[in-house]
């Protein structure tokens, strides 16, 4: 009896897998490398002429209707953000949400991300890759290899343009983060406030 339950069992798993193999037919994801390689070659050209150094940045902020965006993590910017940064964390672009935070596309919009920022590798923790492989020939390699900068900046440029949006300055220096010229905002800044004790960097 137990033998024969099992069997019935195996034989409606085969079949519904069966069925189900036979009914999944899925088109291709909405992906395209091509697509991205486009954008990222205009980008380029696009990108060289609107990077800014921090005093220009500061300049630009202060003028009307210029929106400053933060598009890295929730958890990141509630903790601590440039004051007056709106926020959209890149794993939530689309054309819906970036309408809701940006009005329109003539806006300027300035954007920087943690490797803009030297002095707090907690909440700007800088994003680069340093080559790792195994072996003895391989150390050398490793000591000799350039790390590679995975700044959030150029996804967000590239999603930005892709978008619609043309009129981004990217910060191009790296500022640190006691420049006196620098505004936070947060729940750091906030709490160094009530507790009178500065912000952790």
């Amino acid at each position: 009896m137990k033998s024969h339950f099992i069997a019935l069992s195996v034989a409606l798993l085969l079949a519904a897998h069966t069925g189900w193999a036979q009914v999944a037919n899925y088109p291709k994801a909405k992906v395209s490398y091509d697509d991205f390689k486009g954008i990222a070659a205009e980008v380029e050209i696009h990108r060289a002429s609107r990077l800014i150094d921090f005093d220009t940045f500061l300049k630009m902020s202060k003028e009307p209707g210029v929106i400053i965006l933060d598009s890295r993590s929730q958890f990141r910017f509630d903790r601590i953000h440039l004051k007056g940064a709106r926020h959209l964390a890149f794993t939530d672009f689309t054309q819906g949400n970036l309408a809701r935070v940006i009005p329109s596309f003539e806006t300027v919009i300035l954007i920087y991300c943690n490797n803009n920022f030297d002095g707090d590798e907690t909440d700007f923790a800088s994003k680069i890759a340093v080559p790792r492989q195994a072996g003895a020939v391989a150390s050398q390699f490793n000591a000799q290899a350039r790390p590679l900068m995975m700044a959030l900046n150029i996804p967000t440029y590239i999603n930005l343009y892709g978008y619609g949006y043309r009129n981004v300055y990217e910060l191009d220096e790296l500022v640190k983060v006691s420049d006196p010229r620098l505004e936070f905002d947060g729940s750091l800044i906030k709490k160094s406030a009530i507790t009178g004790k500065p912000a952790r960097r």
